[in-house]
């Protein structure tokens, strides 16, 4: 043998290694089976726990609204009459007794106009008159005369018409006598067309004199009802233009007992506005007041840029706290003209593949969908008008895999006065 087979020849391995490995690979096979049935307990028992799991939901009951429709928009208070008072005779202003911000009475003098040229005219004017007047006179003393010459000359006539008929007077002399009488006759007619004529001058005069006295009138300027002086353009002195009505005026005054609101009201109100139908006002200024207002007018017809009917209200203002000018907020309580709706929280409504629907909580805590129709948005509180006849209680904020049937914990619900606030 040689010296490499004098060597040692190693021993074959042994069986121990293999069933170490053995031993390993069954240990991590049993390690992740176990892992894989802990994974698959724990899903089963989140399975079971949510298949049993009741959520606490907060519910609100629905409310039906069948009164008016309080409608609030915003609004400007202006006066309920304006003048602006213009000189209709040419002169000074000899006196003034307003002020801006004068309160004064219907009647009351404002200014005094001195026209010393339209009264002269008035006084020439009147002067006239009195000679159209004394012509008339003449012309009737005039035809008093004719008649007296007429009369004469019938008598004449019919004694020489005797006379010449029995022959004691030539013809000649009845022809003279007859044709005096037509003479005179002819004059009287005259004398009463010179009536007639005066009595025409003296209507023509009257008007004349009937206008002057109207402009002298005018010098006193006088307020057309009770108000406020607004505006004040003229002082002592100051020269004024009859009929000048392109420049400013003299005065101006607004009516304030009474005041006007103008307000434009939707389409979707307009139908139920009517005279009549009552208005609160506030003023962001006063909070703690509210002035009471009607409906008095509205255009009938709407605004076709805006789709709106512009409607006034009166407020009577007889303690004048109220000022033209105010910007106000005007709530009407319009009618309903399509029936009665029901106000649910904004919160309660689900928007889906579904439509629109609320959970509508039943008596053994179970929910039930319903679909409804929205009327109405008005922000935190929407009016429904199909699906729901009022008095449901509803689930505020369904969670998202809430199930037809599903049960609940309704939680005790909250004051409705926040729905309440919005539904005015």
């Amino acid at each position: 043998m040689t010296d490499g087979e004098d060597k040692k020849i190693p021993p074959p391995p042994g069986k121990g290694g293999f069933v170490w490995a053995g031993l390993i690979a069954l240990g991590l096979l049993a390690y992740g089976g176990y892992g894989h049935w802990q994974r698959a307990a724990r899903a089963e028992s989140t399975r079971a726990r949510q298949m049993e799991f009741v959520p606490k939901v907060r519910t609100e009951e629905a409310q039906r609204l069948d009164g008016p429709i309080e409608l609030t928009l915003p609004g400007q208070t202006e006066p309920f009459a304006t003048a602006r008072i213009y000189p209709r005779a040419t002169g000074y202003i000899a006196e003034r007794h307003v002020d801006l911000g004068s309160r004064v009475k219907k009647g009351d003098v404002l200014l005094r106009i001195a026209a010393p040229d339209l009264d002269q005219q008035l006084a020439q004017a009147e002067a006239q008159l009195g000679q159209l007047e004394a012509q008339l006179l003449r012309a009737r003393a005039m035809v008093d005369q004719a008649k007296a010459n007429t009369n004469l000359a019938q008598a004449t006539n019919s004694r020489t018409s005797t006379l010449a008929g029995q022959g004691w007077a030539s013809k000649q002399n009845a022809d003279n006598t007859q044709a005096g009488v037509l003479a005179q006759q002819a004059n009287l007619a005259s004398a009463e067309a010179d009536v007639k004529v005066a009595q025409a001058n003296i209507k023509a005069q009257q008007a004349t004199v009937g206008r002057l006295k109207a402009l002298t009138g005018f010098e006193i300027v006088t307020a057309p009802f009770d108000g406020v002086i607004t505006t004040r353009n003229v002082d002592v002195g100051d020269l004024v233009q009859a009929d000048a009505g392109s420049g400013s005026p003299l005065l101006s005054m607004d009516r304030d007992d009474v005041l006007r609101i103008s307000v434009n009201v939707p389409q979707n109100a307009a139908v139920g506005v009517q005279p009549g139908i009552a208005a609160q006002i506030k003023v962001p200024q006063m909070p703690d007041r509210s002035f009471a207002g009607v409906v008095e007018r509205s255009s009938v017809a709407l605004l076709a840029s805006s789709r709106t009917l512009t409607t006034q209200v009166d407020v009577p203002n007889p303690d004048l706290t109220l000022r033209p000018g105010l910007y106000v907020y005007v709530t009407l309580a319009i009618p309903r003209t399509g029936g009665a709706t029901v106000a649910v929280p904004a919160e309660a409504l689900v928007f889906n593949q579904s439509g629109t629907r609320v959970a509508v909580a039943r008596e053994d805590d179970r929910v039930r969908w319903v679909e409804v129709h929205v009327a109405r948005d008005k922000g935190t509180v929407v009016e429904v008008d199909k699906g729901l006849s009022g008095g449901e209680r509803l689930v505020l904020s369904p969670p998202a895999d809430l199930k037809d049937g599903g049960r609940i914990a309704p939680q005790a619900p909250k004051s409705d006065k926040p729905m309440q606030a919005a539904q005015r």
